[in-house]
C-alpha cells in the first residue's frame, strides 16, 4: 500500500514572537540556518513517502507555496479556511488522499518540529507504517524522554517489543508527575505524529465524530469539482474544533505507539532554541550578530542589529526590524501572551 504524508503546517506560531507572525509563522522559517521548517520537516519524508500534502490556512498558503516549490504539487497545499484543530485538518487530507488515490497510509506530522537524526527517523516510521497496514490499527509515534517536560503530553506504554500497545494518553503533568514517569520507564512523550490508513481513519471519525465526518464526506463528494473551494468554505467552519487525540485517540481501540529515539524537539518556545544551535560553555545560545558578557542561560536572537548584554542569567532577548522582545527564560511559554494582548490593541501591524 502506497503511504502519503500529511505536515499539519496552520499553526501560529505566536510563541516565537516577533519572529514568527501571521503571514510568516515558524514553520516558514529557517531557524536552522539550513532550510524552512516546512520544507525541513517535508525532506525527512522523502524515502518514506510516495507524495506529500500540505495543510496550511489561507494567510500562510501562498507563503506555503513559494517554499515548497518543485518539492510539493501545489494542488496538494490544502486550505483551511479558519482554525478548526487538528481532527478536522488531518480529515480534509484524509478525503483528499481518499478521492486521488483511493486509499493509504498517512504519515502525519507537525511541521515545526526539530529533529537531529533523520535516519532513525525515518527507520522509526517504517516500524509505525508497517503496523498500520494490519488491521485497523491507529498508530502514533512517541519520544524517549530526556527529562521531566511538563510541556507535553506523555503515552504510557503497554506490552510489545519495538511496537507497544498504548495503556493511556496522559495530559501534561505537573514537574513530579513527569519526574515519576521518567522513573517508571514505561512512558513516553507525545510527538503529535500518527500513522494510519486513511479509509481506517475516517471510520473512526464517523464513529466518535460523526459531525465532523459528515461534513467531510459532503467536502470528498465536492474535491475536483468546480464547487471544491465553495464547499471547503461553507462546511469547514461548521466542524467542531477538536484534537484528534481527544476526539479519536483517547475513545478508540487498535491504539499503538512506536517508541522513538532521534533527536526530537518540537521547538515550541524561545527556550527551545538550543535544541537546534549549540549553546557555549555558560549555556548561552546566541544567533546573529550577539555580544553576551557575564551571561549565563541566556538565548539572544538578532535579526540584523548587534544584541549585547551584560551579566543576565535565564533571559531572552529577541530583536527583528520592528520589535524587541525580552523575557525570563522560564517564561518563555508566555509569549504568546504577548501577541494576544497586541491583537486585543488592534496592533495588528505587529501580528
Amino acid at each position: 500500500m502506497n503511504t502519503y504524508g500529511v505536515i499539519m503546517a496552520g499553526g501560529g506560531g505566536t510563541r516565537f514572537w516577533p519572529l514568527s507572525r501571521k503571514s510568516t509563522p515558524k514553520q516558514l522559517l529557517n531557524l536552522s540556518g539550513e532550510d524552512v521548517m516546512l520544507n525541513e520537516a517535508a525532506a525527512r519524508l522523502l524515502g518514506v513517502c510516495d507524495d506529500l500534502f500540505v495543510v496550511t490556512n489561507s494567510v500562510q498558503a501562498e507563503r506555503a507555496r513559494a517554499v515548497t516549490s518543485g518539492k510539493i504539487s501545489p494542488e496538494n497545499i490544502l486550505v483551511e479556511p479558519c482554525a478548526r484543530n487538528t481532527a478536522a485538518c488531518i480529515g480534509l487530507a484524509a478525503v483528499h488522499i481518499l478521492k486521488k488515490y483511493g486509499d493509504g497510509i498517512m504519515v502525519v506530522t507537525p511541521s515545526d518540529a526539530y529533529i537531529r537524526n533523520a535516519e532513525e527517523f525515518k527507520n522509526t516510521l517504517k516500524l509505525a507504517i508497517s503496523a498500520a497496514e494490519q488491521g485497523e490499527n491507529l498508530v502514533t509515534v512517541g519520544i524517549a524522554p530526556t527529562f521531566p517536560a511538563t510541556g507535553y503530553g506523555y503515552i504510557e506504554c503497554g506490552e510489545g517489543d519495538k511496537v507497544k500497545k498504548v495503556k493511556q494518553f496522559v495530559e501534561k503533568p505537573d514537574y513530579d508527575r513527569a519526574l515519576s514517569y521518567i522513573y517508571n520507564g514505561n512512558f513516553v512523550w507525545n510527538s503529535g505524529m500518527f500513522v494510519w490508513r486513511a479509509k481506517v481513519i475516517l471510520q473512526k471519525f464517523a464513529r466518535y465524530l460523526p459531525e465532523i465526518y459528515s461534513r467531510l464526506m459532503t467536502v470528498y463528494a465536492a474535491i475536483s469539482t468546480p464547487k471544491e473551494q465553495e464547499t471547503i468554505a461553507r462546511e469547514y467552519p461548521l466542524m467542531p474544533s477538536v484534537s484528534i487525540d481527544v476526539g479519536v485517540m483517547e475513545r478508540a481501540q487498535n491504539i499503538l505507539v512506536v517508541p522513538g529515539e532521534f533527536g526530537w524537539s518540537d521547538v515550541g518556545s524561545w527556550d527551545m532554541l538550543g535544541a537546534i544551535h549549540q549553546s557555549d560553555q555558560n549555556g548561552n545560545v546566541s544567533v546573529g550578530d550577539a555580544l553576551l558578557l557575564d551571561c549565563t542561560g541566556t538565548t539572544v536572537y538578532s535579526s540584523g542589529r548587534l544584541v549585547a548584554a551584560l551579566g543576565l542569567d535565564d533571559m531572552i532577548i529577541v530583536e527583528t526590524a520592528d520589535a524587541v522582545m525580552v523575557c525570563p527564560r522560564k517564561r518563555a511559554q508566555e509569549v504568546k501572551k504577548i501577541a494576544e494582548r497586541l491583537a486585543l490593541d488592534g496592533r495588528e501591524e505587529l501580528l
